[in-house]
């Protein structure tokens, strides 16, 4: 009679042990997919970083490799040679100065000059608006009236060290005696040879006459 009770109550019990057991399972298993899982991201995110590091380390290696080619067979300058011998034989551009000069513009401002009247008259009547209206101070004029009359300078300097070529003096004029002309190559070794006076200015008017004029001419309708 104790052994079937005893039986029974087994029998009893079993169901409930195989319930809690398997509750126990579960939570086993999703402990162990939890785990799993932040296994795995750890794991993608540590393969991610490893590659990463890979391309990050070839790169390096790619940028010696290359500066090393460069050094070892000079590309750089094999590059600037093939640059040089294509142009080497193009159309020069270049003029061999000073035997060769290009075009200068009408409006060219060089070398100052005083000019004359066809007839040998200097042009100059003295008025002195060339000299007030200088910005630099660069021009000095004296004069005095002649037996007719007339006004002319006796005295016209220009500090070319001071000029600034601004051509200031050129369009105060009334009568274009005081003008810049196409001269550019008056270079001196001295300080002293570049304090023009009115010799100097009507000799440098003398010699350019020619293409003074013409640049004048060219010029009438802008003025």
């Amino acid at each position: 009679m104790a052994a079937i009770l005893a039986r029974k109550s087994l029998l009893a019990l079993r169901p409930r042990q195989l319930a809690l057991t398997g509750q126990a399972f579960q939570g086993f298993s999703q402990q162990d997919r939890s785990f799993a899982t932040k296994h795995s991201f750890s794991t993608d995110k540590d393969d991610a970083e490893r590659q990463q590091l890979v391309k990050e380390i070839s790169k390096d290696w790619s940028s010696v490799f290359e500066r090393s080619i460069n050094t070892l067979f000079l590309t750089e300058m094999v590059r600037g040679l093939s640059l040089t011998l294509k142009y080497f034989f193009d159309d020069k551009v270049t003029i061999n100065y000073p035997f060769e000069k290009g075009p200068l513009s009408p409006r060219f401002r060089g070398e100052h000059a005083l000019r004359r009247y066809p007839t040998g008259e200097e042009r100059c009547i003295a008025c002195k608006l060339c000299e007030a209206v200088c910005p630099a101070q660069a021009i000095t004029i004296e004069a005095e009236a002649r037996e007719d009359g007339s006004r002319r300078t006796t005295r016209y300097d220009i500090d070319m060290t001071k000029c600034i070529y601004c051509g200031f003096c050129q369009e105060a004029c009334p009568v274009d005696a005081i003008v810049e002309g196409p001269n550019f190559e008056f270079a001196t070794e001295t300080h002293e040879e570049l304090l023009y006076d009115k010799e100097k200015l009507l000799e440098n008017g003398d010699r350019w006459e020619t293409e003074i004029s013409e640049n004048l001419r060219s010029e009438s309708l802008y003025r």
